[in-house]
């Protein structure tokens, strides 16, 4: 098998166990990626740096050892987010500051999954800084999205979300704050987890002890998403919080594990949600009913969430970009200047009561899975908006504060160190993508992962990606 692009249609669980028996050969994944790439992605811009040549180099090393020692990928190509380091490989963070910068060395990350076998070929595209909910930069334009290319693919992980839904990365790597893997997987019709803290090892920034921004897996089922984690955890010394591997995260997914009570709520009890999102969602959650779980309206106190997220994620910030803003003023968006300097504006007092904050909305949410094997909400409150609009300004009626508050249903998990899962769950009635967010008690990402496996059988839409990008069409937005 050589350019036949029908490679591409399968699951990466399928493709893995085709070059676990030597049936195809990491060869041939990459030149099946490389034709579908040429084919589509010029319509949506989801891959920005392609490096098929150093892929395939270590693809022709990884072919010189036996079928069973090639790990857990066996010459699975993954795309990298450009937020993260690739060694030889432009990184540009989506930034003109980094317009043409080089790493010399990879991430963790990076040298964890090429350890088991990925082959990086292409760096996927992000807003710059991987700041806010809609992936554009000044770097490589706009990201569209597939289902609709008028349409955002949301943010951060916006270009790993459409590479996906359009069958350019069988799985991808995604990096979450408030939401950046779990918003454009649910704008695109994918699965993204958000691990808990530590799970996935990375190389630190500034702040060594990092608690809000992860990496994690996406795909385009449960079970693809479950086997690019396992590729993806392990401790290394290099990152202070990083976790010791301990299960099979695609066993887990596999187990058939059910939940006997699962909450649902459509806004968390602080945020608007469109109301045809919140009925989708409402109706997706109703259907673990079917496996005799019972399903309660209910949610943790969250209030503070608004408050704390955005003196933490300022502080994250001002801690990692304050000599870029004094330096490169000039080259940064205005989202973040603006996120930059709220963090250097908040005071000592503020810093100490989003902390004390951020502590008690953990122990609730830990008090809460007491009563709840999983928590269901909407993973975004409204489905795929024009893309020319920098974020949503506007939902139910309410007007938002920044370009970020749109984002809390996503950030307010964020902030409870849970796990949480898009799953695609149903369609608007113009054809949008709406993600159900399946959040678990920290470390539980085995439940999750195996929650959504068994609800992902009785929705029925495994399958719908990858899809061909689809022409513009007149779209009714919700108001």
């Amino acid at each position: 098998m050589t350019t036949d692009t029908s490679l591409t249609k399968l699951t990466a669980c399928a493709v893995v166990d085709l070059l676990q028996s030597g049936e195809v050969s990491p060869l041939d994944c990459l030149d099946a990626l490389e034709a579908r790439i040429a084919a589509v992605d010029s319509t949506v811009n989801a891959l920005s740096i392609l490096c098929f040549e150093r892929a395939r180099e270590h693809a022709r090393w990884l072919m010189q050892r036996p079928l069973g020692e090639r790990g857990r990928l066996a010459g699975l190509p993954v795309p990298i987010k450009d937020l993260t380091d690739v060694a030889g490989v432009r990184t540009t963070h989506g930034s003109p500051i980094f317009a043409d910068f080089v790493p010399e060395a990879s991430d963790i990350l990076v040298q964890t999954l090429e350890a088991e076998g990925g082959l990086i070929y292409a760096k996927s595209n992000t807003p710059e800084f991987g700041a806010g909910g809609n992936t554009f930069n000044e770097v490589f334009g706009t990201t569209l999205n597939p289902w609709n290319t008028v349409l955002s693919a949301a943010g951060s992980s916006g270009g790993a979300a459409v590479a996906l839904a359009t069958g350019t990365a069988w799985v991808a790597q995604g990096s979450d704050l408030g939401g950046s893997l779990r918003n454009p997987a649910s704008f695109c019709g994918v699965v993204g987890l958000r691990p808990s803290p530590g799970r996935v090892a990375s190389t630190p920034g500034a702040k060594i002890d990092r608690l809000l921004s992860v990496n994690g897996p996406m795909g385009r089922t449960v079970e693809d998403t479950a086997l690019l984690l396992d590729a993806m955890t392990g401790e290394n010394p290099g990152d202070p919080i990083s976790l010791p591997r301990t299960e099979s995260f695609l066993a887990a997914a596999r187990s058939g594990w059910r939940p006997a009570r699962v909450a649902y709520s459509a806004d968390l009890g602080i945020t608007p949600v469109d109301p045809e999102v919140a009925a989708i969602c409402r109706a997706a959650a109703q259907r673990y009913t079917e496996l005799g779980a019972i399903v309660e309206e209910a949610h943790p106190d969250l209030s503070e969430a608004h408050d704390t997220f955005q003196v933490l994620r300022g502080m994250t910030f001002a801690v990692g970009h304050a000599d870029l803003l004094q330096n490169h003023r000039d080259k940064m968006k205005p989202e973040v200047i603006w996120n930059i300097e709220q963090g250097l504006n908040y005071s000592m007092a503020d810093v100490v009561r989003a902390e004390n904050q951020r502590a008690t909305l953990f122990r609730r949410m830990n008090v809460f899975f007491d009563s709840y094997d999983l928590l269901l909400c909407p993973a975004t409150i409204v489905a795929a908006y024009p893309a020319g609009e920098r974020y949503v300004s506007e939902c139910a009626g309410h007007s938002f504060s920044n370009y970020v508050e749109w984002l809390a249903i996503a950030y307010a998990i964020t902030l409870t160190a849970s796990p949480a899962l898009s799953l695609p769950c149903g369609f608007t009635r113009d054809g949008r993508p709406v993600g159900l967010q399946i959040v678990g008690r920290t470390r539980a990402e085995g439940r999750v992962l195996a929650g959504a496996r068994v609800l992902e059988d009785i929705l029925g839409l495994r399958g719908t990606t990858p899809i061909d990008p689809q022409s513009p069409r007149a779209v009714n937005l919700p108001s």
